[in-house]
């Protein structure tokens, strides 16, 4: 599955590209996602093999007035080839893409108590700098990490809590008496 909603999404990225709506395209595919996940009766329309491919278009039609031909014909394409149970991971991978292409770099940073909003926006501004990328930043508030905080930069995860020295410790101590 993850391998087909690349194809896609790659597809569907490749005809934003090249018309110049990358934005636009990612935003209509956003919309319509949330759409889906919000109205369980509307993904069962689309994702159910009970309604035919014409009663699927038709609603498609009535539901997206206005949107961007290409977006509606890829959404046609999914629904023709029975691919739309895998619309949510096509939209993680073209927001992937989205990042990559503006040089996006999602930064998670998880405290045991909330940060203050000034500290937040430091620590993406520092990394930002270093990086030479543009950073969405997101905070958590995750208590089981006693203190200190994680900071996740796109796959690198930097673990600088108490409960990871812990945890070091509690390895240390045990192979010590091994």
């Amino acid at each position: 599955m993850e391998e087909l909603a690349q194809v896609y999404a790659r597809a569907l990225f490749e005809v934003a590209r090249e018309q110049g709506k990358l934005d636009e395209l990612r935003e209509q595919l956003a919309q319509f996602a949330d759409a889906l996940e919000a109205d369980r009766q509307l993904a069962i329309f689309f994702f159910s093999p009970y309604f035919s491919t014409a009663e699927k278009e038709q609603g498609l039609e009535r539901m997206l007035d206005g949107a961007d031909p290409s977006f509606l014909n890829f959404l046609r394409l999914l629904i023709e080839k029975h691919r739309m149970p895998v619309l949510f991971r096509i939209r993680a991978e073209y927001q992937r893409l989205w990042d990559e292409e503006n040089k996006v770099l999602p930064v998670e940073v998880t405290s045991a108590v909330e940060l203050d909003p000034a500290t937040t926006e430091s620590l993406g501004s520092t990394i930002g700098e270093r990086t030479g990328r543009k950073v969405t930043l997101a905070a958590r508030v995750d208590p089981e990490i006693i203190g200190g905080i994680v900071v996740r930069v796109g796959n690198s995860i930097l673990d600088a809590s108490i409960r990871n020295r812990l945890e070091q410790l509690r390895r240390h101590v045990a192979q010590g008496a091994s």
